[in-house]
């Protein structure tokens, strides 16, 4: 297992290398296997944290992002995927291709500084508020995976974070929880329709990178292609299947795209005591889950379909509400839904993760 998971890591060292016309620093740990780091200050295993090849920020943030509107992106496919944020009535969407090769954007959407952290190995992206502990700061690319999930450091204190775990995991602030925002991701196509003139990141990144070409072969559709040990696995569902995953005091329940099968559908539910309200549809190539408990008390919600402005559903007092679970239009305009802590991702980070319940 050492001797392969070497070969995988070089590979990618050397990929990364060819595909750049910037210097990768090497490898500070030896390319794959653990970093047998002498700090035990960890609070998870250290023999499962691995060094993924390229070194620290040899995959670079991007920290200065460009974005032009919707209508103007040109490097997009119907199929690639987009991830976005809505946060102060400002709306922006950071897209799989770029992702891909960076990992972390450190940015502001409405006057808030966030850090879009998404790993390609797991599918899993999340906004994290970059206010930590009362400092502001930015994200880096550790170079350092857990159960093949992403490990970023802050570059204030240089601790480490795991972002599955939504927690710092080593350093100076070791058990502090990453605040979230809400992520909504879909397919280009969809996002199109719903959001045709809102911002979006563009390949002006600062670094020199084929945007066109997915950086890890095929991963995405070769269900077994799982570059790390996983730790626990789980064979539930297929290890590639994108599920969305509702995670609260640390446990997990997912949905599946099973249940959106004909479109635009809607599900309630509750989960450790916390009603929700799960929206997805599968032709548009998307799930979302809100907590039900806005001031106006538990609602009932009927689904609409995807339009400009991203209206998903109607609620029984009248209010219209876009895919960030916020009120766009009604006798509640401006409200938003409760937030809680999702994202979507592979089967098999979930489950490696949080041994999930499967709704």
């Amino acid at each position: 297992m050492q001797k392969s998971i070497m070969i995988v890591t070089t590979l990618l060292f050397t990929f990364w290398c060819c595909s750049s016309d910037d210097p990768v620093p090497s490898t500070s740990g030896g390319g794959g296997g653990n970093t047998n780091q002498q700090d035990n200050g960890w609070l998870i295993d250290q023999g499962e944290v691995f060094d993924g090849g390229p070194g620290k920020d040899g995959i670079p943030s991007v920290d200065k992002p460009i974005f032009l509107p919707t209508n103007q992106i040109t490097y997009m496919s119907d199929h690639d995927l987009i991830n976005g944020v809505s946060i102060g009535g400002a709306i922006k969407g950071y897209t799989h291709p770029v992702l891909d090769w960076h990992e972390i954007v450190n940015d502001r959407v409405g006057g808030t500084p966030i850090s879009l952290t998404y790993c390609p190995l797991t599918g899993t992206g999340s906004a994290w508020n970059r206010l930590v502990d009362g400092k502001e700061t930015t994200f880096g690319v550790s170079g350092l995976l857990y159960r093949n999930n992403l490990i970023p450091y802050d570059r204030e204190t240089d601790s480490n974070w795991s972002q599955l775990r939504l927690q710092c995991v080593q350093g100076a602030l070791k058990s502090t929880q990453v605040e979230t925002y809400l992520v909504a991701e879909m397919s280009w196509k969809t996002w199109q329709t719903m959001f045709p003139n809102e911002n979006v990141i563009t390949t002006e990144t600062g670094f020199a990178r084929n945007y066109g070409r997915y950086p890890y072969g095929d991963y995405k559709v070769n269900n077994n292609n799982i570059l790390f040990p996983l730790g626990d696995s789980d064979n539930r569902l297929p290890f590639k299947e994108r599920v969305l995953s509702l995670i609260i005091m640390e446990k997990s329940r997912v949905y599946t795209f099973n249940h959106f099968e004909d479109g635009l559908n809607i599900i309630n539910d509750t989960f450790m005591g916390v009603d929700v309200v799960v929206v997805g549809s599968k032709p548009d190539n998307f799930m979302i889950v809100y907590g039900n408990n806005s001031p106006l008390g538990k609602l009932d919600f009927k689904a609409l379909d995807v339009s400009e402005g991203g209206v998903i559903m109607e609620d029984d007092l009248g209010n219209r509400w876009n895919i960030f679970g916020q009120a766009v239009s009604g006798p509640n305009e401006g409200m938003s839904l409760g937030r809680v802590d999702a994202m979507m991702g592979y089967w098999f980070s979930f489950g490696s993760f949080y041994d999930p319940e499967i709704f």
